[in-house]
């Protein structure tokens, strides 16, 4: 796959949050996307004690949810863990294991924010603006915005909203009777859709299927 350079990533922290409101611009929640047959998931892994991230990008097919490709890559990771500047420390190691992608997928869903961040530019965010793909930020955990419980059935959402009641994602149950996720647009695709994919792409388990393989790959050997 083709990256394109937008920034430098050898910045500061005040430097980065400026970025991030610049690149903030560039996202669209328009369902630009057309048939989507290969999905991308991606996982960063960090082993203890160390300061080396193992990215990997499993792309799999869709509808079938098996495993097209695989591609890993390694590098220090120069910025540090500051809460809301995470792609900044994670998305150079991504990025190069991205540039190796022969299958180019139609859809990234990623383990992070897409929208649903302090200045609307989470990882799955950055990532999608990059590459000029549909992205998903499909979270464990809650950073961004405030929510009311959705039901406990599968497919049981409601809106995740941002500081002016503006959405910023959705809180689903991929599971009946376990903790939802949290799912916001990345790029190119509308909150909607982020459900329905997110969904589609989560037939057995919590987190989707592109997600799970790669983490997995990630603990067996990245």
């Amino acid at each position: 796959m083709k990256i394109r350079q937008l920034h430098p990533w050898n910045v500061s922290a005040k430097e980065a949050v400026e970025i991030q409101r610049e690149l903030r611009d560039r996202v669209t929640l328009c369902d630009t996307r057309g048939p989507v047959h290969l999905v991308a998931g991606i996982d960063v892994g960090i082993p203890a004690g160390t300061n080396t991230g193992n990215a990997v990008v499993a792309i799999l097919s869709f509808p079938q949810l098996q495993i097209v490709e695989v591609q890993r890559a390694s590098r220090t990771l120069e910025f540090p863990y500051i809460p809301g500047l995470l792609s900044f420390r994670e998305a150079p190691v991504i990025l190069d294991a991205l540039e190796k992608v022969n299958n180019t997928p139609d859809l990234i869903v990623e383990d992070g924010q897409g929208i649903a961040h302090p200045r609307g530019l989470g990882i799955a965010a950055h990532i999608g603006v990059i590459l000029d793909m549909p992205a998903i930020g499909c979270a464990k955990s809650h950073l961004f915005g405030k929510y009311a419980e959705p039901g406990p059935e599968r497919g049981d959402s409601t809106p995740l909203l941002g500081r002016s009641g503006e959405q910023v994602g959705s809180v689903l149950r991929t599971r009946t009777g376990i903790k939802p996720v949290f799912i916001s647009p990345g790029n190119r695709i509308g909150f909607e859709s982020s459900v329905r994919w997110a969904l589609a792409l989560a037939p057995k388990y919590r987190l989707p299927e592109p997600i799970r393989a790669a983490h997995r790959l990630a603990a067996e050997g990245a």
